[in-house]
């Protein structure tokens, strides 16, 4: 496999080509990209990929959480939410602030290799979910579904959980019954990071529940990218 080339820094955004999957080395954290902090702060862009972005599931869903997590990790999975949350604010791509993003995950930052913060960047662009570039990372806003040779390291029950929920099909009915229940849900002023799992309580099953909300996130990134963004920096 090869790591993605890096991209010109005039292109501002990354486009992957429909159909071609990007592909990355698979050798453990050690060997997945230099960490190259070009100051105190670094430039986020959005990595489209039309496929991807088209089936994917997003970085804060429950599907990520369950199945990408023993695979990417902790730091890094929490690494990729926050990054994929500052691209729902500034869709563009923002100038991130190293140091106070470090520290808001538990992490000290250093300029170097070795830290748990660029060992954290390191597995997202090994796994295929970050690319590097001349003045930063492009960063996947979906990701797409565990492949087979890291699914078959996964313990045997979530094996078999991620063969149900890729098999799950989720009828017309139970989407809009799950959007009537999140509408309502939002009026009554609940919190969003708790929809998924109220949503499977009141009998949606985990893959509906969760294309539910996709479903509710696309729409607000529409709605929100139709609005003229400024440019920011976004301190974690």
């Amino acid at each position: 496999m090869h790591q993605a080339q890096r991209e010109s820094a005039l292109d501002p955004i990354i486009h992957m080509p429909p159909g071609r999957p990007a592909t990355y080395p698979d050798n453990g954290p050690g060997r997945a990209t230099d960490w190259c902090p070009f100051d105190d702060h670094v430039r986020i862009s959005p990595w489209l990929d039309p496929v991807v972005d088209r089936r994917g599931h997003d970085p804060r869903s429950t599907y990520v959480e369950r199945f990408w997590l023993g695979t990417l990790g902790p730091t890094a999975t929490w690494l990729l939410r926050r990054l994929a949350s500052g691209l729902d604010e500034q869709p563009d791509g923002y100038e991130l602030d190293l140091a106070p993003t470090a520290q808001s995950l538990g992490l000290s930052y250093t300029k170097g290799n070795s830290s748990p913060f660029a060992k954290a960047f390191g597995r997202c662009i090994m796994f295929g979910l970050a690319h590097i570039r001349s003045d930063g990372y492009a960063i996947r806003r979906r990701i797409p579904e565990v492949a087979r040779r890291h699914l078959i390291r996964l313990p045997a029950d979530l094996q078999t959980e991620h063969q149900r929920w890729v098999g799950a099909a989720a009828t017309l009915d139970s989407l809009q019954r799950g959007r009537t229940l999140a509408a309502a849900m939002v009026d009554a002023g609940d919190d969003t990071e708790v929809f998924e799992t109220q949503l499977v309580a009141l009998g949606l099953s985990a893959p509906t529940a969760a294309q539910v909300i996709e479903m509710m996130r696309s729409e607000s990134r529409c709605r929100d990218e139709a609005v003229p963004q400024r440019s920011g920096v976004v301190a974690g």
